[in-house]
């Protein structure tokens, strides 16, 4: 991996957060910018519409009061025909709002031998023009503008239409029925109209500017084109037909809340338009039509983009030059630092006469440097000291190897150890625990005939233990010599290893003489681990102890002697406790059960073969765990004609 000084990791850390706290503090203007741009437009949007629907609406408004008098006014049987045209006239010419006016009567009503009587006043080049309708290419009575309010008995306004029979302009009509009284009845007499010209509301509308390429347009009640800035869907195309060009579900859906008088700022995605838009749009309160106004998004976002693009570049500027500033300051931290990186590399290598850098900051990088003096100086006296130690420490540990050879070197270990003698076969091991153990093992000849072996486990570990180990098996040899059963011996030992023990170390002890030439065998014990006998072709069973104390702590002590004869073939195994109570890694004793079992099935029963599976048996137990005890082991064979 490519290694990095502090100096970088510092600046590194630093201008990483200054990032992200420049990236969230851009992100957050950007954000609460747009949504107060959004907050912004649609109150505009709102306030332009609501403005604009108020005027329309005041228009409106006037028209149907003018027509709503008109109609009472109608209603008085003396008005003669030239009443009616100069009422008519008078009207047209009070209200510049109203493109024309018609008082079309019911056939006959009027003027008893006329079918058609339908006064119509209109403007015409700066002028009030004047035409009779009614003829049989224009029957009156039959369109919608009279024949809805007739039949409803209630005012109307038409849809948007294109009056070839009357003005010939596209006009929207308020139609208002007016009834007279006839032998007390209410009859219907006739209709009278207010036309309004959409000329004015596409004027109106084209005033509107909303942003660079936002519009305004207004919708009739069936949603037909009233005003649009493309002249070309004006009465030509309904929001629904344009929605179904498009494939636009969702604009035929506004188209739905738009006719249905209803107010909203909604969002219309690409798909429609092929770039984000607003609308607002708000239904105009006579007239049954609909005003919206329609705004891109980018150009509402425009501000919004140019600040945080300014925004950015001031950012990513100061960024800049705070990571100019970061980068020279940790350098001129960082420096000493390297100096003393460099100087304590030197001095790992061993120079510890090298002149540290001179640090004359008062802060920690000078307490560092501090210590680094303070330190080579330490490491000087350090080595110096280790020096010594380190001889002295090689110097006990080959006085421990020496100590080690001259234990084990007298220890017999020569195997077979009588090659000349074939009436019996004796194999011992030994493995210390440490550098020098407390066991012990031996055998040799008392005499022709008679011939000990034992078995020993001093207290302790170490050097003091391989000295009382050395001194035991001393005694037991010298004492041995002299003729005496293993009870008697045990006791002279014992009473020679009591006397001034300042030490209290204490020896546990088998031992045993055999009659090589009969088999009899005189044993005894001080508080040993209880042997094991092998009978020639039966199972293996313990040799009982006597239950009496061990070695070396109280003098005055007898010890007993018992006697058992071993046939040939019979093996006796001696061993201590490094044996039983060996520990795997989860410090689980190796046991007497265990020895037994693996005793008991040992296929060859011979005494270099018997040891060699026991010592096996615990290795495999203990997986590698560390030893505890000294491990000895002594199997001694009687040999013979083995007795089936």
């Amino acid at each position: 991996m490519k290694r990095h000084g502090i100096a970088y990791r510092l600046a590194t850390l630093i201008l990483s957060c200054a990032f992200v706290i420049l990236a969230a503090i851009l992100g957050y203007n950007y954000a609460y910018s747009r949504a107060i741009i959004l907050r912004q437009s649609e109150t505009n949007s709102r306030h332009l519409a609501q403005e604009t629907a108020s005027r329309i609406d005041s228009v409106l408004l006037s028209v149907q009061k003018v027509a709503n008098n008109i109609a009472y006014a109608l209603e008085d049987t003396s008005l003669s025909k030239d009443d009616v045209l100069k009422l008519n006239k008078r009207v047209i010419a009070n209200n510049p709002e109203i493109y024309g006016m018609a008082i079309a009567f019911e056939p006959y009503a009027q003027e008893p031998e006329k079918l058609y009587f339908a006064p119509y006043h209109f403007r015409s080049g700066g002028r009030i023009a004047f035409t009779m309708l009614g003829n049989p290419d224009y029957r009156y009575f039959y369109m919608d503008w009279y024949q809805i309010p007739k039949e409803l008995e209630q005012p109307i306004w038409t849809e948007p239409y294109n009056d070839q029979g009357g003005g010939g302009v596209v006009m929207a009509t308020y139609a208002v029925p007016f009834f007279r009284h006839e032998n007390g009845k209410k009859v219907f007499a006739g209709v009278v109209t207010a036309d309004i010209s959409l000329e004015w509301l596409q004027d109106m509308l084209d005033d509107i500017h909303i942003f660079d390429t936002g519009y305004a347009f207004l919708l009739s009640r069936q949603g037909t084109f009233i005003a649009h800035p493309n002249r070309k869907l004006i009465m030509n195309q309904t929001i629904f037909s344009l929605a179904e060009e498009m494939e636009a579900p969702a604009f035929r859906q506004i188209g739905r809340e738009m006719t249905a008088g209803g107010n909203a700022f909604v969002q219309i995605d690409e798909s429609v338009f092929g770039t984000e838009r607003y609308l607002f749009h708000a239904g105009l309160e006579y007239g049954g039509w609909s005003l919206g106004i329609l705004f891109p998004k980018s150009e509402m976002l425009a501000d919004v983009h140019r600040l945080s693009n300014v925004m950015t570049l001031i950012g990513l500027a100061g960024f800049v030059l705070l990571a100019l500033v970061i980068t020279a300051i940790a350098r001129r931290i960082t420096k000493p630092l390297t100096e003393l990186s460099e100087s304590a590399l030197q001095i790992a290598s061993g120079n510890l006469d090298l002149m540290l850098p001179e640090v004359d900051s008062n802060d920690e990088v000078g307490d560092l440097a501090s210590s680094f003096k303070i330190m080579k100086t330490s490491l000087k006296e350090y080595i110096a000291n280790l020096t010594n130690t380190t001889a002295a420490k090689e110097r006990i540990e080959s006085e421990l190897r020496i100590a080690r050879e001259i234990q084990m070197g007298i220890l017999p270990k020569l195997f077979p150890a009588f090659p000349d003698r074939t009436e019996f076969e004796v194999f011992a091991s030994i493995e210390p625990a440490k550098e020098v153990g407390g066991d012990l093992y031996d055998f040799f000849f008392v005499d022709d005939t008679h011939f000990c072996f034992l078995v020993g486990d001093v207290s302790g570990k170490g050097v003091p233990a391989a000295f009382f180990m050395a001194v035991t098996k001393t005694l037991l040899k010298v004492v041995a010599e002299k003729g005496l059963d293993p009870g008697q011996i045990l006791s002279k030992v014992n009473a020679d290893l009591a006397s001034e023990n300042e030490s209290c170390m204490f020896v546990t002890l088998f031992l045993a003489i055999i009659d090589i030439e009969t088999g009899e065998t005189r044993y005894a014990n001080a508080g040993h681990n209880p042997p094991i006998l092998l009978p020639c072709g039966g199972e293996p069973q313990w040799v009982p102890p006597f239950g009496e104390p061990v070695a070396g702590i109280m003098d005055g002590m007898e010890y007993s002697t018992k006697t058992m004869t071993m046939e040939p073939g019979d093996i006796l195994f001696i061993y201590t406790d490094g044996v039983t109570e060996a520990m795997d890694p989860e410090q689980t004793l190796y046991s007497e059960d265990r020895l037994m079992r693996t005793v008991a099935e040992i296929p060859d029963r011979l005494a270099p073969a018997l040891v060699k599976t026991v010592n096996d048996s615990v290795l495999r137990f203990a997986r590698g765990a560390e030893q505890s005890d000294d491990i000895t082991m002594l199997a001694m064979q009687y040999c013979g004609k083995c007795k089936k």
